[in-house]
């Protein structure tokens, strides 16, 4: 059952934020709105529930321990919370191989309004309806072990997700606002179809705004080891919408796993694509297994004879590709075709894998669409509309190998490690990167489809990126070779428009680097300074875990991770941890490096898969410049960005307790450049009488004692000792704060081990909301928590009196300090 919320205008046009009343596009405008990415998000926060085990171990999941926040009449809560907010992404998994229909329904409720409460696995598997279809959702197939939900859903007052069974392991990502101002609460009626069909083109077509009068620039180039070359030199105010690099030379990465589907006698295929309406005639380009000899089918567009397929004699282990050029007079004009394939003969069946088609516009070919199919691409087929008639098989996973040499394909890896894109902003250069990683493989010329970047590694193909990157007077793109290997011949193409730039903007950022693991420490995303906001990263992990192992992973790994062999893999096992504003608590702590990247089971034993906003496009064995075991894996944010006002540090572990060794290297997205922007203008030590005097603190039912322990995570992990308290009637202080504050933010110092502390605040004697902690940690108890001041409640002020008062039914309420940071 799909529930409308009451009295909700469905409307997909229309805007789900007042303009200027918040600082950040909420709800389906997160999608629409992707050209803001660059904006400041104001008091925008974003956090994160999951099933991490806070006693420290790796039982994440295994045993649903640490699953369930408590449990209600209707089951399992995985996720509550008091206030302003959206919940931007859910991801679950469970044995087998995610398999969700065990955890039973999901129930998700919204300012005490039920909008969804059905199955599980019919939610991620398209059966409720828009807006809950892929790409918005995930099967265990689509995303190789895991489910997912990235349907964005504001709330003005509270929301709750709660299950019918534990669901073992589970992130909820979360966005919390100051206040209501703006939020209109997710209305399940509205399919989002723009949303939808936008991020159905993912990988093929930028996904902002159509700019007007823009601007391209193109050059060819030759780049010798040690030689640099400018590709474009831009004036200001202006915009980076397209950045394209062709590089002739690069082979493909050998190893590809796909899935596909055959058929027989008197069968077929058919399906829908999509072309640019400008083209002057389509290529449709067909991957096969050609194991299979004298494949011959006929080929069909829009029900005109448009050419054959033609396999010719067998050639087993490695992959076919056939291209068909089109008749321009079929396709001209269109912007979508309807592709029928039907079985002329074969020695067997005729079986598809993968169909591409390109677009000839200006002279030049241009992916606009791409079907992968198979029992792996359940949403990616349903919708093209594929249909297949007289199926006979089906197969799951098959490891084929493109036949170029060991020198080629160490060559191009090798040159897209040591080929640096440097992007300078302004005088300052913001992007050095790897050009394989930036767009989206650091393991070598692998296809990638995302939501910004993509990588064709077929004929003509080209490496694109779409991420805005705005800039107030000048723009410089540059290639450096850092490396040994000469770049015989490249392309390179930015397109630009003008922009309006204001201080709330953000520089375009990455943060590339590569090294050895380092025992006991996370690796580290990105460390940066000042405000701004995190959008993902791709990441190129090379287990150094020798065949045959015989450490011992967990005690607590499932069956299908028992295998000495997949403990080459154990280097998964490493949880994200985000440290946001100098806090001490990570604000993301998740299950599993694989579950960041929203599959599960270690990609599902290697099965590759790709996605708009997370993907695995490599896996490597034993080869092709892979000592041991290596993943390539990317996670775009984009309606779960992670906003910074001072600082972040972003990083994950590498096997259960940081103890296993890798190469690794990974480019983070992210814009910045602005200064901090809050400022600490008072702390409140509760345990300091003198403290407690000038602050004119009280607090009523007080107990005082001292409290030996840690935080979660990484980042400041060593015991600590300090006096908290715990009152159960009203506190209140008076704080100082900068009369020329945009809003203020208290950070509570406190001990967690009672969860589900409550307590409505008060400033001036005005309502500013409640204080709710879900979270609670009997053996890691020190926490850091944030409450948002609206604006309208401090502004113009130099000092406001707090008070917070604990809820009757709640646990008394714990503090040891709190800070006041003045926006």
């Amino acid at each position: 059952m799909v529930t409308p919320a009451a009295g909700i205008d469905g409307d997909t046009a229309q805007a789900q934020t007042d303009p200027g009343a918040s600082a950040s596009a909420v709800g389906w405008d997160t999608y629409r709105n992707i050209d803001g990415f660059s904006q400041l998000r104001g008091q925008e926060r974003s956090r994160q529930f999951s099933s991490f085990a806070d006693d420290g171990s790796n039982n994440d999941g295994f045993q649903g321990t640490y699953s369930c926040l408590r449990q209600s009449d209707r089951g399992c809560v995985i996720a509550e919370r008091e206030g302003a907010g959206e919940v931007s992404s859910i991801w679950l998994t469970r044995e087998p191989w995610g398999d969700v229909t065990g955890t039973g329904n999901i129930t998700i409720e919204l300012d005490g309004r039920t909008v969804l409460d059905a199955p599980l696995i019919d939610v991620v598997s398209g059966e409720v309806g828009a807006p809950f279809v892929w790409p918005l959702v995930g099967n265990p197939e689509d995303a190789a072990g895991g489910v997912v939900i990235k349907v964005p859903m504001p709330y003005r007052e509270s929301m709750r997700i709660t299950t019918d069974e534990n669901p073992f392991f589970y992130h909820v990502d979360y966005r919390t606002f100051p206040s209501a101002d703006g939020v209109r609460t997710f209305d399940p009626a509205d399919p989002a179809t723009d949303v939808l069909n936008k991020l159905r083109r993912f990988g093929v077509a930028d996904p902002k705004t159509t700019a007007d009068n823009t601007d391209t620039t193109r050059q060819d180039f030759t780049l010798p080891p040690g030689g640099s070359t400018e590709i474009a030199a831009v004036d200001g105010p202006a915009q980076i919408n397209q950045l394209r690099l062709r590089l002739p030379q690069v082979v493909p990465s050998p190893r590809v796993v796909d899935d596909g589907r055959a058929f027989g006698a008197a069968g077929g295929s058919s399906f829908r694509m999509a072309v640019a309406p400008e083209n002057e005639g389509i290529r449709i380009v067909r991957r096969f297994d050609p194991q299979i000899a004298d494949q011959v089918a006929s080929l069909s567009v829009d029900g005109v004879p448009a050419g054959e397929w033609r396999s010719g004699a067998a050639q087993p282990g490695g992959w076919g590709v056939q291209a068909i050029e089109v008749d321009p007079a079929i396709t001209q004009g269109k912007s979508s075709v309807q592709i029928d394939n039907r079985f002329v003969s074969s020695s067997l069946d005729v079986n598809e894998f993968r169909y591409d088609v390109q677009s000839k516009v200006n002279g030049e070919w241009v992916r606009t669409d791409v079907l992968d199919l198979g029992p792996g691409h359940p949403g990616e087929e349903q919708a093209h509309g594929y249909r297949i008639d007289n199926p006979v098989f089906a197969r799951e996973k098959l490891v084929g190998r493109y036949g170029f040499s060991e020198q080629e394909v160490a060559a191009s890896k090798t040159l897209l490690d040591t080929l640096r894109l440097r992007i300078t902003f302004d005088g300052k250069t913001t992007v050095d990167s790897p050009v394989g990683e930036f767009f989206g493989s650091g393991l070598g010329e692998h296809d990638v489809r995302t939501l910004m970047s993509s990588i064709d590694p077929g004929q003509d193909g080209w490496y694109t990126a779409w991420w805005p990157m705005p800039f107030s007077s000048d723009a410089k793109v540059e290639l450096v070779n850092t490396g040994p290997v000469a770049l015989e011949t490249g392309t390179g193409e930015v397109s630009t428009a003008a922009a309006d730039i204001d201080t709330d903007t953000g520089y375009f950022n990455t943060t590339s680097r590569r090294g050895l693991t380092t025992p006991g420490e996370d690796w580290n995303f990105m460390n940066a300074e000042g405000s701004g906001t995190f959008y993902g990263v791709t990441h190129t992990m090379r287990g150094l875990i020798p065949p045959n192992s015989t450490r011992e992973s967990t005690d607590l790994q499932p069956l299908s991770r028992e295998d000495p062999v997949s403990n080459q893999r154990n280097y998964l096992e490493g949880d994200e941890r985000f440290f946001v504003d100098g806090s001490s608590t990570p604000a993301w702590y998740g299950t599993g490096s694989e579950d960041y990247y929203e599959s599960g089971w270690y990609f599902r034993a290697g099965t590759t898969f790709s996605m708009p906003l997370a993907g695995n496009p490599a896996h490597e064995i034993n080869g092709d410049g892979c000592q041991y075991d290596c993943t390539g894996a990317y996670r775009l944010q984009v309606p779960d960005a992670v906003p910074f006002s001072d600082g972040m540090v972003a990083g994950i572990e590498h096997g259960p307790a940081n103890d296993e060794p890798g190469d690794y290297s990974s480019t983070a997205y992210w814009y910045g450049g602005n200064p901090s922007s809050h400022t600490e203008t008072d702390v409140v030590d509760v345990a300091d009488p003198a403290d407690r005097e000038s602050h004119q603190y009280t607090a009523a039912g007080e107990n005082l004692e001292d409290l030996t322990s840690r935080f979660e995570g990484d980042q400041n992990n060593q015991p600590f000792t300090r006096t908290t308290t715990t009152a159960t009637g009203p506190v209140s202080f008076t704080v100082g704060v900068d009369a020329d504050n945009e809003g203020v933010r208290l950070r509570r110092l406190s001990d967690q081990i009672a969860a589900y502390q409550q307590a409505d605040v008060f400033v001036d004697g005005a309502p500013a909301g409640s204080w709710m902690q879900p979270l609670g940690n009997g053996t890691d108890r020190w926490l850091e928590d944030h409450f948002d001041v609206p604006a309208e409640l401090t502004q113009g002020k130099e000092q406001v009196r707090v008070e917070i008062i604990p809820r009757g039914d709640a646990p008394p309420w714990s503090a040891s300090r709190y800070t006041v940071f003045s926006r």
